[in-house]
């Protein structure tokens, strides 16, 4: 069932009526979507520009849905018949992973505080509650549902079924007016205020008791900017948050080692000596084969060696219940083996620590940070003479300037961002014949 079609009751079961056709076109909108299109020059982890060799977005999404897909092999080896009558054909894994990243705006991570931050009394900006108003709004497959996806396909792409407003806590100290520090403005996960009716409609198939929980969220704790948390994700879902997970601490591993943004001596003395040796992993079982074959300098022995890692992790991935829940699209969920979790934590933060947090990747994202602003806070003050006219138009119809504005900036590459920001801030930049 979509949007633009005769709602459903609510006792519609999600998989009744659903055939693998409908999924198929799930997918596929998403693969000719423009918003899918973008991610090519959008960043991952590396600002773009700097190799040919390293992940964008869009090379991220395509080996999520890749492992996605794997996952949901895996499981139906394994899984009870009832199991099974719920684990999502590979179509519908393929639309949620390749949809999943669409609402990221340019400039990885950098971008979506920058945007948080200029929305920060207008709604707020998350790339999850983007993707969600993407695929509900603004995609062009339909004028006022968007990609207009089936209901299940939308509910496996809500990662944080709860709002951005009203999980959000923000430190007092954190309202400069002329930010040169945005450590403060990190989003909370969540969906827009604006999509509610976008929640209701996909979980109308619920039962009121399975709504009420699986929209819960956990208390804030700890000291205040310390955002609440939702507690819940659907079957689907965690599937493609386990494929996204391994996908980052696997593949942003095998960038930095190729880069050559991590040496041997940092993987022994910052990895190797910090892996717990009764855990059962295969880098604590042949510690040798994976440190020569990933830094032997060779492609092939680098790939050998991480594909054997993927296949892994995804051998570790098993269906476990949330008994509070009583759908088996909410009940049942994906879960890392506890040594898959532990090993996958341990890469990211190795990656995190000794890759991202460099000061010259840093560099990258607050200049990223910085062009956002300026850009927002020019198009904000002279939308009459400098704004496209399709956002000027959509401003005006919605009534909401900040969110029209917000929505056109993340849609944005890094490279059309950053011609925009010299056309403003450079005079010897840009051309009265540029297209806006």
């Amino acid at each position: 069932m979509r949007r633009s079609q005769t709602r459903a009751s609510t006792k519609t079961r999600f998989n009744a009526g659903t055939i693998e056709s409908h999924f198929q076109r799930d997918r596929a909108r998403v693969i000719h979507s423009a918003w899918f299109r973008a991610l090519q020059s959008k960043t991952q982890v590396l600002g773009l520009g700097e190799s040919d060799f390293y992940r964008t977005r869009l090379t991220h999404s395509l080996e999520v849905a890749q492992i996605g897909t794997g996952i949901c092999e895996h499981l139906r080896r394994s899984a009870t018949e009832a199991q099974n009558e719920w684990l999502a054909p590979g179509s519908l894994i393929d639309a949620a992973c390749l949809a999943h990243d669409i609402g990221h705006s340019p400039f990885g991570h950098g971008g979506e505080v920058a945007l948080n931050y200029m929305m920060r009394d207008h709604g707020g900006f998350e790339a999850n509650g983007q993707t969600l108003r993407i695929l509900a709004r603004l995609g062009e497959y339909s004028e006022d549902n968007g990609l207009d996806l089936t209901r299940r396909s939308m509910l496996g792409i809500i990662k944080y079924p709860g709002f951005c407003d009203e999980l959000a806590s923000y430190r007092d100290n954190a309202e400069s007016k002329a930010p040169l520090n945005l450590d403060d403005w990190h989003p909370p996960k969540g969906i827009y205020s604006e999509e509610r009716d976008v929640l209701d409609w996909t979980l109308e198939p619920f039962s009121d008791a399975d709504k009420k929980t699986f929209t819960s969220v956990s208390a804030v704790s700890g000291k205040h900017g310390k955002h609440a948390k939702t507690r819940h994700k659907s079957f689907d879902t965690s599937i493609m948050e386990l494929a996204d997970d391994i996908a980052y601490g696997v593949h942003d591993l095998e960038d930095a080692i190729a880069m050559l943004l991590l040496s041997p001596n940092q993987w022994h003395t910052q990895f190797l000596d910090r892996l717990d040796s009764t855990d059962a992993n295969p880098i604590s079982s042949n510690p040798r084969f994976y440190t020569d074959n990933l830094f032997s300098g060779k492609n092939k022995n680098r790939k050998h060696a991480i594909s054997k890692l993927v296949g892994w992790f995804i051998d570790q991935v098993s269906i476990t219940e949330q008994p509070e829940l009583d759908h088996p699209l909410l009940r049942y969920q994906a879960c890392m083996s506890q040594s898959g979790t532990n090993l996958l934590k341990l890469l990211k933060d190795f990656v995190m620590d000794e890759v991202i947090l460099l000061p010259e990747l840093q560099a990258l994202q607050y200049r990223g940070q910085k062009v956002i602003l300026s850009i927002f806070e020019i198009y904000l003050h002279n939308s009459e003479r400098l704004m496209p006219a399709a956002v000027q138009e959509e401003s005006q119809r919605s009534g909401n300037p900040h969110r029209a504005l917000c929505d056109y900036i993340s849609a944005l590459t890094d490279a059309s961002a950053t011609r925009i920001y010299n056309r403003f801030s450079t005079p010897s930049a840009g051309s009265i014949f540029d297209r806006v």
